[in-house]
């Protein structure tokens, strides 16, 4: 398999969303430390921060427990 030159698979269709710039990119746009997906179309990664904050909010709660408190 040939890897691109930001470490990915050559070929690779997926979309990701930029944490430095803010923006929806392909994935050889941007280095992977600085992306988060892959997703499978640009709107899903254009909402990548959103499932983010669900995510953590999920998580917090989960921690928390039923009294509340962690």
């Amino acid at each position: 398999m040939r890897w691109t030159r930001k470490g990915e698979p050559a070929g690779d269709d997926s979309w990701y969303y930029c944490v430095k710039h803010g923006t929806v990119e392909p994935a050889a746009a941007c280095a992977a430390k600085d992306r988060l997906g892959p997703y499978g179309t640009p709107e899903d990664a254009q909402h990548a921060l959103d499932r983010v904050r669900e995510r953590n909010e999920a998580w917090r709660a989960a921690d928390e427990g039923p009294g509340g408190e962690g």
